[in-house]
């Protein structure tokens, strides 16, 4: 995976994913969604959010970088800051 995704394409992906693997529809995944409250991301539903973000990255996102993450925004930037210090 390349270390120069945007954060637009990296948005557009994580869209995809929880579209693909938890039915969510993709209009309802903005950067503002809050992953519980708004997209009812469970924490079974976290931990296979975090095996696709390794598969996107090659590499594992710490679960203590993942606890802080509280909207589809705080994903993104966890991911783009991942994807730079790789």
């Amino acid at each position: 995976m390349p270390s120069t995704m945007s954060k637009e394409e990296i948005l557009v992906w994580i869209r995809n994913v929880l579209h693909e693997n938890f039915e969510i529809p993709a209009e309802r995944v903005t950067p503002e969604a809050h992953l519980y409250q708004d997209l009812d991301i469970d924490s079974i539903d976290a931990v296979d959010l975090l095996i696709k973000l390794k598969q996107l990255t090659g590499q594992s996102i710490s679960p203590e970088v993942f606890k802080q993450v509280r909207t589809v925004s705080d994903v993104v930037d966890a991911v783009h800051a991942h994807l730079q210090d790789a």
